[in-house]
């Protein structure tokens, strides 16, 4: 496939990066070691601008090119997940309960192989942001650098992003305009009745029967209250209450997750989960402790930028998807994409275990068409004027 040769000379640079973070994930905003890494390695490149403790943890870096232009952001998430690892690879981490499953190792890498490139060349008008995020996958580190500044203080114009995917073969790029991922809003549930004795119910008040009530009909939300051509999927995830089967327990404890793409059936289904725990436990006399977290907004991809963005991967991969179906996943990317125009894409990494999965692991062969993208999007977007 036609990647950059600089970039495939890269190649085993690369991986030994990422192979390295791959063996020591961090969470969060606590990427401060990964961030650390990221640093040296801008700066052996050569790039001198480079903004640290944004986010706490988070990374901005800046590569000039030849005269004026706009800037180009390129993000990159660094933050792992808190599971145990099962790939058996040698590379594998080395932190007890935290492994890279969802390919930020690799996506960092993919940056960094940009970064060396364009710091090398500098084949380009304007500059480029490199953006280095902690915190993806739990409290949207994404959203806080926006929220402190990043697009106003560096200038930013469009901003894109990829992210690998073990669904698509190696070198597969996928991506449409509009919403590509789902909104995605949190809750979680405490019902406290009275335990006691399961002999004697009428001398307790049970949390059990109305969580059942509870979660039935949550579960009718997306059939009963959302127009059918409108996306909505609300999951209960966790249920926990009781200890033994003579005992009625004091309290039940549930959670789940609700996504959706439209803002209306987003407000309608938070109004209904609200609706419907305060009558259930009205209905069964318990009282209800309810902890509603609106979370990451939809990712829309803007379609100027996703066609510039496609005619930019048809260049670089063997095969380019431009109109798939959105996923229901989340990403915090949406924040960047609601200050900015631009587009997220997916990059084939091969078939194999899903993201999020214990034997997941980013395949090091995507890596170079990835930087090659980046490249390759920046050099389209910025051309040097002759």
């Amino acid at each position: 496939m036609p990647i950059v040769n600089r970039i495939a000379d890269y190649a085993d640079e690369m991986r030994t990066w990422r192979r390295h973070l791959h063996q020591n994930p961090e969470l969060s905003l606590d990427c401060h070691e990964t961030a650390g890494f990221v640093v040296a390695r801008l700066r052996e490149f050569g790039i001198t601008e480079i903004h640290e403790g944004i986010a706490q943890s988070g990374v901005v870096a800046i590569i000039e090119g030849q005269g004026d232009g706009p800037v180009t952001g390129l993000r990159a998430d660094m933050d792992a997940l808190p599971m145990d690892e099962e790939t058996g690879a040698e590379h594998a981490s080395q932190v007890p309960g935290k492994m890279h499953a969802c390919g930020h190792d690799g996506h960092t890498t993919m940056l960094l192989g940009a970064a060396k490139y364009l710091s090398e060349t500098r084949n380009f008008a304007g500059k480029v942001a490199l953006i280095f995020q902690p915190a993806e996958e739990t409290i949207g580190g994404g959203r806080i650098m926006v929220e402190e500044g990043i697009m106003e203080r560096f200038g930013i114009s469009e901003v894109y992003a990829i992210h690998t995917d073990p669904s698509l073969p190696l070198g597969t790029m996928a991506t449409t305009k509009g919403p590509i991922m789902a909104a995605v809003d949190d809750f979680e549930l405490v019902l406290t009745g009275k335990g006691g004795h399961a002999a004697h119910p009428d001398l307790c008040i049970d949390p059990v029967p109305c969580a059942l009530a509870i979660g039935q009909a949550l579960l009718s939300v997306p059939s009963r209250n959302a127009d059918p051509l409108k996306s909505l999927v609300v999951s209960l995830t966790t249920v926990q209450g009781g200890s033994a089967t003579n005992v009625i327990p004091e309290t039940v404890r549930m959670a789940g997750t609700i996504r959706s793409f439209d803002p209306e059936i987003r407000a309608m289904a938070e109004r209904r989960l609200h609706e419907i725990v305060e009558g259930q436990a009205r209905a069964y006399g318990v009282s209800a402790a309810l902890d509603f977290q609106p979370n990451y907004p939809p990712t829309v991809n803007h379609a100027r930028q996703t066609e510039f963005a496609v005619g930019v991967a048809q260049g670089v991969a063997p095969e380019v998807l431009d109109e798939i179906a959105p996923s229901m996943g989340a990403e915090d990317f949406s924040y960047m994409l609601e200050a900015r125009p631009g587009a997220f894409l997916y990059l084939g990494q091969g078939v194999g275990p899903s993201v999020h999965h214990p034997k997941f692991d980013f395949n090091d062969e995507a890596a170079p068409i990835g930087a090659s993208y980046f490249v390759k999007l920046v050099e389209s977007r910025q051309p040097l004027r002759a």
